[in-house]
């Protein structure tokens, strides 16, 4: 549970707060990258429409945030190539992947190459957004906000349209795909502890 901060007297809910203390060292890129490596993330590869052609990129950031509205967030670096055509767009798709999907995660987090060269592989929506065919699932979304932060963007996106094509049972393992350790992982049955 998250308790309030009281505001200071004669402060506004809309004036911000100045820090009353320093924040001290911070980690060091490297630390921070080793403290992470030990927390899977499940994958998504996010596509948009950019001003060149369609763009796609890999994460591991998608978390849903909402049900009512159905919102969801992400995070793309500043490296990406990808980057200031998602951030330029007013919709996007991210699809939901799972093990059998891992060809399209590799294609997605390939530097250099060309990731709609394969036409059989992907279309457009009727709203022009480029989808890969045969994901587990995908989530039409506007983008309704943007925050920077440090080397990313943190991206907010209400969902529109979805589609289902491997729904995962209530209470089963399905074929989750995720990223640990810098390698991919599937989950599955004989990977419950429980």
């Amino acid at each position: 549970m998250t308790s309030a901060v009281p505001l200071p007297e004669n402060s506004s809910a809309d004036e911000p707060l100045a820090p009353e203390r320093a924040l001290g060292a911070s980690l060091s890129a490297d630390d921070f990258k080793a403290l992470f490596r030990g927390h899977p993330g499940g994958v998504a590869v996010i596509t948009a429409e950019g001003p060149n052609g369609p763009v796609a990129l890999t994460a591991t950031s998608v978390s849903s945030v909402s049900a009512e509205p159905p919102l969801l967030i992400f995070s793309v670096s500043a490296l990406s190539s990808a980057t200031p055509a998602i951030l330029g767009a007013e919709t996007i798709v991210v699809h939901l992947l799972d093990s059998a999907d891992l060809d399209v995660a590799k294609l997605a987090s390939t530097s250099g190459i060309d990731r709609f060269a394969d036409t059989e592989r992907w279309s457009r929506l009727t709203t022009g957004e480029p989808v890969y065919h045969g994901v587990r699932a995908w989530v039409r979304c506007a983008i309704i906000e943007r925050m920077n932060a440090g080397g990313s963007t943190v991206i907010a996106a209400h969902a529109l349209q979805s589609d289902i094509a491997r729904d995962v049972v209530p209470g089963e393992s399905g074929d989750a795909l995720v990223y640990h350790n810098r390698t991919w992982h599937r989950l599955g049955d004989h990977s419950r502890v429980e």
